[in-house]
C-alpha cells in the first residue's frame, strides 16, 4: 500500500483537526482566564500580607510539581470526566507563574512612587489600580505568558479524560504507530503555543491603558470560545459513548464499526484507565474495552457479541529479534514454558486481582507461577541482562513480572523491566532500536497496526487464530527479523461493552442489536 503523506492525512482529517484545535483553545483560554481571576487577587493579597507569601507560593509550587496525568486522575472522583476536570487541572498548573509574577511585580514598585501617590491623597484602591498594577503589568503579563504556554502543552493530556483537544491525535498516533497522526496533533499544539505567546507579548507591549480597554472584549472572546468548545464536545448519539484513542483509529475499532455495522455513536475519546469506571458510574453508556479485562467483572459490564466479526484474534505472545535469541540461547525455551498456561478466564482473573483487588503485579505473578508449578527462586549467577518492555496497562505489567521471575528462576540471566512504555509504537520502536529485548504483543495488533496489510490479506487471515499467528510470525521474520514465540493461550481482543443492567433493559446482546436500537430512536 502507498504510504500516506502528512499533507494527505491533514486534508483527509481536516474537520476533526479543526474541532480538536477549537477544543484545545477552549480548554487553554477558559483555564487561563480562571487562573487570572484566582491568581492575580492572590498575588495582590500576599503583596499586602507578606507573611502569607511563603505558604501560598509554596503550596502553588507543590501543585505545580504533581505529574499532569496524576493530577487529572485526582480530578476525576470530584468532577467526573469531560471538560471540567481538565479545566480545573489546567487552572492549577497556571496558578504559580501568575501568583508569583503578580506578587513580584507589585513588590517591585519603587517605594518613592508609592509614597508620592499617598502624599497626593490616593486611597488604597486608587493606589492599586492607578499606580501599582500599571507599573507591575509587564511582570504580570510575563507570568500570564508562561502560564499560557504551559497550558497549551498540558492540555494535550485532556484527551485522557474525554475533554478533547489535540492530544486525541497525539496519543492515538502513538498507539497506532502512525507518525502522521502524531505530527498532526503535535505541530498545531506547538504553533498554538507560539501564537499565544506572541499575541500576549503584543498586548504586553501595547501598555496598560490599551489592556484596560480590552477588559470587556477579552471576556466576550473567552466566553465565545468556551461556548464553541462545548458545542464541539456534545455527542449527538442516544447513548454516551467513549472510545480510547487507539480504538478510534483502527479498522478493528471505530472505523470498522462505521464501515461494517454502519454504527456511528459520536464517541468521546477517553483513556482506558478511566473509561471502565465512567461506564460503571453512568457517565458513559458504551465503551471500547478488552475482552480479558478484570474490570468487566469488577464493574458488572456486559460484552456485546461481535456478530459480524470485525475484531480479529488477539492472542498474546512475546516478540523478540532472532539475533537476541542467538545471544541468549536459553531464553526461547524458558519463555515457551508459558505456552498454553493461560486461557481467557485465567487472564481475566489475574487482571481482576490487579484492577479491582489492587494486588501488585509481583504478587499476582508469583502466585500464578506457584499455582502452575513453574516458580523457582532466582539464581545468583549473572551471565547477561534481558530487558523486558511493556505497554501501559495492567495486563502487560503482570506478564512482564511473570516473564521476569521465570527468566531469573530458570536461567542465569538477570532482568531489567521497562514498563509503561505507552502504546504500540513506543514499544515496537524500542524493540527495533534495541532499547528492549522483547515485550508481549498481540497477534491482532501485529496484523493491523504494525504490518498494515491489504484488506484482502486481512480478510484471509483474520478469521482464524492460527492463520493470524502464522501470518504475523512469517511477515515479522521477513520484514523486521523478529519472531513471535509460542502464544500464551488467551485472546484479549477488542470488545464493545455496556453496563449489564442497561443492556438487559434495552435487550441489547450484540453490536447489531445496538445498531437497531439506535436506529429506532
Amino acid at each position: 500500500m502507498t504510504q500516506q503523506s502528512l499533507l494527505q492525512f491533514v486534508i483527509e482529517q481536516h474537520e476533526k483537526l479543526l474541532t480538536q484545535v477549537v477544543q484545545h483553545l477552549g480548554l487553554t483560554f477558559l483555564s487561563l482566564f480562571l487562573a487570572i481571576i484566582v491568581g492575580v487577587p492572590l498575588g495582590i493579597l500576599i503583596s499586602r500580607k507578606r507573611k502569607l507569601s511563603s505558604p501560598i507560593l509554596g503550596f502553588a509550587g507543590i501543585l505545580q510539581t504533581i505529574p499532569s496525568i496524576a493530577l487529572l486522575g485526582f480530578m476525576i472522583p470530584a468532577f467526573g470526566i469531560g471538560a471540567t476536570p481538565a479545566i480545573v487541572a489546567l487552572l492549577i498548573y497556571a496558578l504559580l507563574p501568575i501568583i508569583r509574577n503578580t506578587f513580584t511585580g507589585i513588590s517591585g514598585v519603587n517605594s518613592s512612587v508609592i509614597e508620592a501617590a499617598k502624599a497626593m491623597g490616593m486611597s488604597r484602591k486608587q493606589l492599586l489600580f492607578k499606580v501599582e498594577l500599571p507599573l507591575a503589568m509587564p511582570v504580570i503579563i510575563a507570568g500570564v505568558r508562561t502560564a499560557a504556554v504551559i497550558n497549551v502543552g498540558v492540555a494535550t493530556l485532556a484527551s485522557f479524560v474525554a475533554a478533547g483537544g489535540l492530544g486525541e491525535f497525539i496519543f492515538g498516533g502513538i498507539s497506532l504507530n502512525n507518525t502522521n497522526m502524531i505530527l498532526a496533533g503535535a505541530i498545531p499544539a506547538a504553533l498554538l503555543a507560539i501564537l499565544l505567546d506572541q499575541t500576549i507579548a503584543l498586548l504586553q507591549r501595547s501598555g496598560y491603558q490599551f489592556l484596560n480597554k480590552l477588559k470587556y472584549i477579552i471576556p466576550a472572546i473567552l466566553i465565545g470560545v468556551g461556548i464553541t468548545y462545548l458545542l464541539t464536545s456534545v455527542s449527538e448519539s442516544k447513548l454516551k459513548a467513549g472510545f480510547t484513542p487507539e480504538f478510534m483509529g483502527r479498522q478493528d475499532g471505530d472505523i470498522g464499526l462505521r464501515s461494517v455495522y454502519g454504527l456511528n455513536v459520536n464517541p468521546k475519546v477517553v483513556n482506558d484507565a478511566v473509561m471502565y469506571k465512567a461506564a460503571y458510574e453512568g457517565e458513559l453508556d458504551l465503551i471500547s474495552g478488552y475482552s480479558t479485562d478484570g474490570r468487566i467483572k469488577a464493574f458488572d459490564l456486559y460484552v456485546l457479541e461481535d456478530d459480524q466479526k470485525i475484531f480479529p484474534p488477539y492472542f498474546a505472545a512475546p516478540i523478540i529479534k532472532t539475533k537476541t535469541l542467538v545471544k541468549f540461547p536459553e531464553l526461547e525455551a524458558t519463555l515457551n514454558l508459558l505456552s498454553g498456561k493461560f486461557n481467557d478466564s485465567i487472564m481475566t482473573d489475574l487482571n481482576y486481582r490487579s484492577d479491582y483487588l489492587n494486588q501488585t503485579p509481583e504478587k499476582i505473578a508469583k502466585d500464578f507461577l506457584i499455582k502452575t508449578q513453574l516458580y523457582k527462586n532466582p539464581r545468583k549467577e549473572n551471565s547477561g541482562t534481558i530487558r523486558i518492555g511493556s505497554k501501559i496497562f495492567g495486563e502487560q505489567y503482570i506478564l512482564t513480572e511473570i516473564y521476569k521471575m521465570l527468566i531469573e528462576g530458570y536461567t542465569n540471566y538477570k532482568v531489567e523491566t521497562k514498563t509503561g512504555l505507552g502504546g504500540t509504537k513506543i514499544c515496537f520502536d524500542a524493540l527495533m532500536n534495541d532499547s528492549i529485548d522483547f515485550y508481549p504483543e498481540y497477534t491482532g495488533t501485529g496484523l493491523l497496526v504494525l504490518l498494515k496489510p491489504t484488506e484482502q490479506s486481512i480478510k484471509n487471515v483474520s478469521q482464524n487464530a492460527d492463520k493470524t499467528y502464522k501470518f504475523v510470525d512469517s511477515e515479522f521474520r521477513k520484514q523486521y527479523g523478529i519472531q513471535w514465540l509460542k502464544p500464551l493461550g488467551f485472546n484479549n481482543s477488542y470488545a464493545l461493552m455496556m453496563r449489564k443492567k442497561q443492556a438487559d433493559e434495552l435487550s441489547i446482546k450484540s453490536i447489531s442489536d445496538l445498531k437497531k436500537y439506535l436506529d429506532s430512536k
